[in-house]
This record gives C-alpha cells, structure tokens and sequence, in this order.
C-alpha cells in the first residue's frame, strides 16, 4: 500500500514539474519582444529628381527613435530649393517669372538590415502630406511678399526608398539611395498626379546613437 502512495505522490509531483515548465516558456509575439537597445539619430538630405519632367532639388532632414539596432520612427520634411519655373498657360501671372515651390512633411521609417556591418542596407517610407505653390522667384529674395504666393495645393505623399548606408564613425553615417514619390490628390495648375510622382536619387548624412 506504501509504495502505490509513493508511485502517486512520484506521479504527482513529475506533472506538477512538467506543468510549471511548461508555464515558464513564453510565447514570442510581435508586440512583446524585449526592448535591447534604444538610441536616435538625425539626418541631413538631398534629393535630385523632377517635377512636370523640369529638374528638382529638394532639401529635406528626418530623424527619430532608432530601436534596437534596427528599426527608425519618426518625422521628415523636403522642400524644392531651385527655380521650377511655371509654364505660362498655368501661371497665375503670366507677366511675371513665376516658379513652382514643392513641399512635404510626416511620418518617417527606416529599416536597417545588419547595423553593425560597415556596409549595409536600409529601407525607408515616407508618408504624409505635400503642397505646391506658386510664387514670383525674382524678388522673393530681395523683398519677400508673402501675399504673392498663389495656387497653394494640397495632396497625400508616399515614398518608399532603399539605401546603400557606410558607416564612417560611430556617430555618423553616409546612406546614397533611391525612391519614388507618389502623389495622391493634387490639383494645381499643371500640377496632376502624374506630374508630381517621379523617382528621386538621394545622399544622405546621420548622425546619433546608431
């Protein structure tokens, strides 16, 4: 009779061990994964692409929370630093040299593949909102008149990008890439779509806590 209760309680105990192994191992989902490392960094850009097929350069910087090693959140904004000028059939103005001025703002991601190599990979997306304007370039510099910009335009950008990225410091880097910019919505004079969707080529400079 002593030893079928010992051969229980053994049982017992060899379940209860099996059930308390079994609770310790914690499922791995997406949203509960340790946080490792936490840094950030800034970024300085420039994009040369085109608008309505006219080149366009466009001067932006981004920068936000960079998570283990890997993944980047945060903001970024671009604007047109060139002369684009506008064809006189859509010009508010046609007695005057009037230019195109290109904008856009939002969320900013990037997704760095091997960090710590020398050289590697990162993919990127923008996506947030874009203008265009109309203004007189010529004397924007000299005597600024705010009441003179015309046709403001408001649309949905998306970019998704890729980079070569080199790590040259610890605390910078130079990414070179390429993306396209969609656009969704836009409505100006001579400003459609299509118009304002191109491929851009891009070199960049980070710094932070990579």
């Amino acid at each position: 009779m002593k030893r079928h209760v010992r051969a229980g309680i053994t049982a017992v105990l060899i379940l209860c061990s099996i059930v308390s192994m079994a609770q310790e191992k914690k499922m791995n989902t997406l949203f509960d994964r340790k946080l490792r490392y936490s840094g950030g960094y800034g970024a300085l850009t420039n994009k040369l692409t085109t608008i309505r097929g006219d080149f366009a350069n466009l001067s932006g910087i981004y920068g936000g929370w960079f998570i283990n090693h890997q993944f980047m959140i945060g903001l970024g904004a671009a604007a047109s630093t060139n002369n684009i000028k506008v064809p006189l059939q859509y010009s508010t103005d046609p007695s005057q040299n009037r230019t195109y001025q290109y904008g856009q703002f939002g969320l900013m991601t990037e997704y760095v593949i091997a960090s710590h190599k020398t050289f590697h990979v990162a993919l990127q997306a923008f996506g947030g909102a874009g203008f265009t304007l109309q203004y007189q370039r010529n004397r924007w510099h000299t005597n600024p008149q705010y009441d003179d910009v015309t046709d403001e335009n408001w649309f949905v950008v998306a970019e998704p990008g890729v980079q070569l990225e080199v790590n040259v410091f610890k605390w910078m880097r130079f990414s070179p890439g390429v993306s396209y910019r969609a656009a969704f919505g836009s409505d100006a004079a001579g400003l459609k779509d299509k118009d304002l969707s191109a491929v851009s080529y891009n070199a960049t400079l980070k710094f932070g806590r990579f």
